[in-house]
């Protein structure tokens, strides 16, 4: 019996190269309104988060709410950057390819953000009516909520289940729903994965696939 019988992607960092440039945004219009913030700050604390938790913590920076606005611009600025710059992860679109189970995706985006970026980088015919979202389950990661809403989704028990996730939220989240978490150390260090508890950390998707039919 294969050890996995779905593989459950994260989406920002792990099919699509987009942390980078979202966060840069973040951080730009943080600065633009007086906080003392750096990208390695946002990767930190932020990343891996849904939004609205981002915008409790950057309230909490800036010493109070951030203006009523600044989610509705910084999803306008982050479009204008990803429609110009956006990339899908190295080697992913050529793992995906030799990764013979069924695949979804369980991020902490909204729908319109997945099938933006992943319709961008050319993924989204892969996961077109796969897609499942934080903005479907009661708790955003590192809550388990979105993996297990995926892993029940999909029909599969979640202990047949790999978790693909670059952020220690991530693997927190996947670690609860009681799947096993393959940490990708594309931008994260991997200490940092390993350290939330992720069973292996990689730093090629080229070895994803072999990671999926041995096991781990």
């Amino acid at each position: 019996m294969r050890p996995f019988e779905l593989v459950i992607f994260d989406c920002d960092g792990v099919l699509v190269d987009s942390e980078v440039l979202t966060n840069t945004v973040l951080r730009d219009m943080l600065v633009e309104l007086g906080a003392t913030v750096t990208l390695s700050d946002l990767f930190e604390s932020f990343v891996g988060h849904p939004l609205a938790h981002c915008l409790e913590l950057a309230g909490e920076l800036l010493g109070q709410a951030p203006p009523e606005d600044f989610a509705m611009r910084y999803r306008e600025r982050c479009i204008q950057v990803l429609r110009r710059e956006l990339q899908p992860v190295p080697g992913i679109k050529a793992a995906l390819a030799r990764i013979d189970l069924p695949m979804c995706v369980a991020s902490s985006g909204d729908h319109d953000k997945m099938r933006t970026t992943l319709g961008l980088t050319g993924l989204l015919d892969r996961f077109q009516d796969r897609l499942f979202s934080v903005t479907q389950v009661a708790r955003g990661k590192p809550a388990p909520d979105v993996f297990l809403f995926a892993a029940s989704q999909m029909g599969v028990s979640p202990d047949r289940v790999a978790v693909v996730e670059d952020t220690p939220v991530g693997v927190t989240g996947g670690l609860a729903a009681g799947m096993t978490v393959l940490g990708y150390a594309g931008r994260t260090p991997r200490h940092r994965l390993l350290a939330a508890g992720a069973t292996v950390v990689f730093d090629d998707m080229s070895h994803l696939p072999a990671l999926l039919v041995e096991g781990v």
